[in-house]
């Protein structure tokens, strides 16, 4: 949701916002991707980079960080094979 600039407690029209990522990505010359892509790709970055899932969740907006954890499992499961490698890598120096 985008607030409007012009009139108080208005939204913009997700077809505006749309229309105008389009524009800049191609000013960009980036190839064409839709907003809820990009979504996306900020939570998987964010849990990959390891932002905690409920804060994920909360910018997000989603209702619990259940529901995120289901959606971006793939996420969570290259961080959990980055720290069993990571425990493996301790537990070997200190056998």
């Amino acid at each position: 949701m985008f607030p409007s600039p012009e009139k108080e407690d208005a939204l913009i029209a997700p077809s505006v916002v749309s229309h105008r990522l389009a524009k800049i990505l191609k000013h960009a010359g980036c190839k064409k991707v839709r907003f809820h892509d990009l979504r996306h790709t900020f939570a998987t970055l964010a849990l990959q980079n390891g932002v905690d899932v409920k804060t994920v969740s909360s910018m997000l907006g989603h209702y619990d960080a259940g529901f995120t954890l289901r959606t971006y499992t793939h996420a969570t499961r290259q961080q959990q094979s980055r720290a069993a490698e990571t425990m493996g890598n301790f537990m070997a120096q200190v056998m």
